[in-house]
């Protein structure tokens, strides 16, 4: 049986040309496992409050470290580093100062649901 293939371009999703920054739901590809944020910051203490997902999150650090909150634990997180934020357990990064902070962030949905905390 041959499946449809579903592509998106950097250009369906990506917020600034050329820049991994923006997210792709899974159901935008037809399939119900995951939906994937990119983030790129370039300034120092910036990142996302505290908020919780009714799902698992994955977070791939590409560039750059952050500061990461997951529920009582605090991580410093750099390239190639992987962390799992639990469903429904708090979480929240700050980037850190060195350059730009680019991370992949696996919700393992096909929509993006967060609820805020902060």
């Amino acid at each position: 049986m041959k499946l449809p293939l579903n592509i998106l371009q950097m250009a369906d999703w990506a917020r600034t040309e050329g820049r991994w920054s923006g997210r792709v739901e899974g159901k935008a590809l037809g399939g119900t496992a995951c939906t994937i944020l990119f983030v790129s910051l370039d300034e120092p203490g910036t990142g996302a409050r505290l908020h919780w997902h009714p799902y698992d999150e994955v977070f791939v650090v590409r560039e750059g470290r952050a500061l990461y909150q997951v529920g009582e634990e605090t991580i410093e997180a750099g390239p190639g580093d992987v962390l799992l934020g639990p469903a429904r357990v708090p979480h929240k990064f700050t980037t850190l100062p060195g350059g730009r902070f680019e991370s992949i962030d696996i919700h393992l949905s096909p929509e993006w649901i967060q609820h805020d905390l902060e």
